[in-house]
């Protein structure tokens, strides 16, 4: 009977985790809706901004059909969780002189909700 007990504490303390992702990731489509105006609903990417779909893990200014500025291009950046965040807090800051123009995002968890969500655009 303690064994069960144990075993039923286990998976209650570990459930909020499991479940943290997917309200991460809601929220991230909540934040995402300040990035669609220029980088298109569900990242599909317009005129004005590069498609966001398949970004973690992308060399930066390497989105087919967008002109990237020198900056971006110069950058050497990999589009990384940890990039992405830092780019994401003080985008002029992290890559001076690219074409963005925002601001960023201070609150970390709104960022990293963000991120969760550009890791699941395909």
């Amino acid at each position: 009977m303690r064994a069960v007990l144990i075993a039923a504490a286990c998976l209650l303390a570990a459930a909020p985790a499991a479940a943290a992702p997917v309200a991460n990731e809601s929220r991230g489509a909540e934040v995402y809706e300040s990035c669609a105006a220029c980088h298109g609903d569900k990242g599909v990417g317009t005129d004005s901004g590069p498609a966001l779909a398949g970004v973690v893990g992308r060399k930066a200014a390497s989105a087919d059909g967008f002109r990237y500025s020198p900056a971006m291009k110069r950058s050497g950046i990999t589009w990384d969780a940890a990039a992405l965040s830092e780019f994401l807090a003080d985008p002029q800051g992290k890559v001076k002189g690219n074409r963005m123009p925002f601001d960023g995002i201070a609150d970390k968890a709104d960022r990293d909700a963000l991120v969760a969500y550009l890791q699941g655009l395909e």
